[in-house]
């Protein structure tokens, strides 16, 4: 059964796992109604509307 020779380091399992672990950029479409950036399948923020109609948070 193959075994490792040595050990490998904190640092190069961290550099072997940052590949991985980055942060990707926020992915925006442009509103169709007003054409600010939203975030795809939600309401836009700045007219308050999805697929065409009003939405109205009742809280």
């Amino acid at each position: 059964m193959a075994v490792p020779k040595k050990r490998v380091s904190h640092s190069r399992t961290n550099m072997r796992r940052s590949i991985n672990d980055r942060l990707t950029a926020v992915q925006t479409v442009p509103c169709p109604e007003c054409g600010e950036p939203k975030l795809p399948h939600h309401a836009c923020p700045d007219c308050k509307k999805y697929k065409g109609a009003q939405i109205d948070k009742a809280k």
